[in-house]
């Protein structure tokens, strides 16, 4: 292998967990010597245009024969067949979740995701996954043996322990881009019904990914009353989003499905307590001790689970000393890079 060429669609830049994942890895790399470069893909993954697909079957065909294609998944299950046959020998697939498993797909929509993701994946030499959720998931629904596919938790850096706010209203931390599988809607409908207790939330993530979502999502919460109290704050930079953590006292995830949920260890990371949902790997990426869980999609269960922490502070303190406690035995990035870079090695064109 002279080196990886690691192919991901669209703006790298962006403020998601998978871009975040794919960055890492890159830097991680750089200061490890490994020989490494990206291959930006055209942006209209998973849903590419007939011209996409063939800019992108160019641009991969064009790499030397001794390289080994990290393909992100979001661009490799979106790969008709033939595209993927035409790379067997040569390609390690990076599959964050299944494409099939994104919220507001149609029912035939996500079958054919599943159906074209199936095909792609049996031509890959090896499946990273970021999660065992996941690699349960590819080994039951898509038919890629247990042997292919290697588990690579994202890492997370070390942080400074929240210290919260005055005790006089409890502050209320979410972060994730505003997307139907958030499941933004659920939280809010569950915080409808606590408006007699102290709380104020904020929402951190990119609001430009479902404008459409974005617009709902405000308009529920004008509609009940909770403007003052709930604040939409775009996407953030490092500095904000650390100090967004800081004064956090309780953080909060009402997502639909995660195939790991990178903002649960960064919660973890520094001392909050949780509230999530057990949607995708989200049960068992943060610890019983340190999370309170509830179905996903499930209004009341939140609410009921919010109303016990926003009530208990004792409860909220012994979660939170939990997930601190738990924030020692966390993955970091140079091993997460470690293993990936070692599984790409494995597949010698």
């Amino acid at each position: 292998m002279s080196e990886i060429v690691f192919a991901i669609p669209g703006d790298l830049s962006l403020p998601t967990g998978g871009y975040a994942y794919d960055r890492r890895l890159l830097r991680e790399w750089r200061e490890m010597g490994v020989a490494a470069r990206h291959l930006p893909l055209p942006g209209g993954f998973p849903n590419p245009s007939e011209a996409e697909l063939s800019e992108t079957g160019r641009a991969l065909l064009a790499q030397s024969r001794d390289s080994v294609l990290l393909i992100d998944g979001l661009a490799y299950g979106a790969f008709p067949e033939g595209v993927a046959a035409g790379l067997a020998g040569r390609v390690v697939a990076l599959v964050h979740h299944p494409l099939g498993l994104e919220t507001g797909l149609t029912p035939a929509q996500a079958t054919e995701f599943a159906r074209r993701e199936t095909a792609a994946l049996r031509h890959a030499s090896a499946v990273v996954v970021t999660s065992e959720t996941t690699k349960r998931l590819l080994v039951a629904d898509f038919s890629v043996p247990a042997g292919r596919i290697v588990v690579a938790e994202p890492g997370v850096d070390p942080a400074e322990r929240a210290v919260g706010t005055d005790g006089q209203s409890v502050e209320l931390l979410a972060v994730g881009s505003l997307v139907p599988r958030k499941g933004y809607d659920v939280l809010i409908a569950a915080l409808h019904g606590l408006a007699d207790k102290p709380w104020r939330l904020t929402i951190v993530g990119a609001d430009d990914r479902a404008p459409e979502t974005t617009t709902a999502l405000k308009a529920q919460v004008a509609a009940g009353g909770l403007s003052g109290r709930i604040t939409f704050a775009g996407a953030l930079d490092q500095a904000g989003l650390d100090a967004a953590y800081a004064k956090a006292d309780l953080f909060v995830m009402p997502s639909l499905f995660e195939g790991y949920g990178m903002v649960l260890t960064e919660a973890l990371a520094r001392g909050l307590p949780i509230l999530c949902t057990t949607g995708g790997a989200a049960a068992e990426t943060a610890p019983d001790e340190a999370a309170l869980k509830v179905p996903p999609g499930d209004v009341a269960a939140l609410r009921a689970g919010l109303a016990r922490l926003l009530d208990d502070g004792r409860e909220r303190l012994r979660r939170a000393d939990a997930a601190w406690q738990a924030a020692e035995t966390l993955p970091r990035w140079r091993g997460t890079a470690t293993i990936v870079a070692e599984v790409c090695a494995k597949v010698v064109p």
